[in-house]
């Protein structure tokens, strides 16, 4: 399947088949892509929660109670679960752990390249914290760049996927212990059920000429 395919197929599942799981092996290799995910001047301000057993997908739909139930049985249905979160600050020590992996992964040359590297990730950080005023906001779309590449390479796998924003993003924070971090979306995964009605629909996107203007 092509890229093209893929954006033409690809689709939200409303209902998983709960006896078909997604292979380790798949699913570690679709988790490494996640990884390597691209994000403004390499912030990467993100954490994934993980689950596939039913105690840690019980822990996650906790979440989905009332206005959000609907979302509650795709979790306890799907094969896997990933917790897309969010750091809500960043400061010296990170900055200084991502230029630590930058030297280690050889992309420092010497120290000049190493101090400017540091000062523009610092100066778009504190752009966006002082200026904007806006650093959470600049944060999380950081995190929503990775959950395209996510949801992307998913189908292309052949993996049928669920993002939900609708979960009580309070509740799970207290539930992951998250302190540093706040939940933004979740992620279900795995095949969709033959009483799927979205597998069937025809995609609906605006045409063409509505949303492109050549300059």
């Amino acid at each position: 399947m092509d890229i093209l395919e893929t954006a033409q197929q690809r689709y939200t599942t409303k209902a998983f088949n709960t006896e078909k799981k997604i292979p380790q092996a798949q699913f570690k290799k679709l988790l490494e892509v996640l990884r390597l995910s691209p994000s403004s001047v390499n912030i990467q301000p993100w954490h994934f929660f993980v689950a596939h057993t039913t105690e840690a997908k019980q822990k996650i739909a906790q979440s989905m109670q009332g206005q959000y139930s609907y979302n509650a049985t795709k979790v306890m249905d799907a094969s896997h679960v990933v917790v897309f979160c969010t750091r809500k600050n960043v400061d010296d020590a990170y900055l200084e752990q991502l230029l630590e992996q930058d030297e280690k992964a050889g992309r420092i040359k010497d120290e000049k390249a190493k101090q400017t590297q540091h000062a523009t990730r610092a100066g778009y950080v504190e752009y966006y914290r002082n200026t904007r005023k806006n650093l959470p906001e600049w944060l999380k779309n950081q995190t929503y760049l990775a959950l395209g590449q996510f949801l992307f390479a998913a189908y292309a796998d052949g993996i049928d996927a669920t993002p939900m924003e609708g979960f009580d993003y309070q509740q799970l924070d207290q539930d992951l212990n998250l302190t540093d971090y706040t939940s933004v979306v979740v992620v279900a995964l795995g095949y969709h059920d033959e009483k799927d009605f979205n597998a069937q629909l025809p995609k609906s996107r605006l045409e063409t000429d509505v949303i492109f203007t050549e300059l």
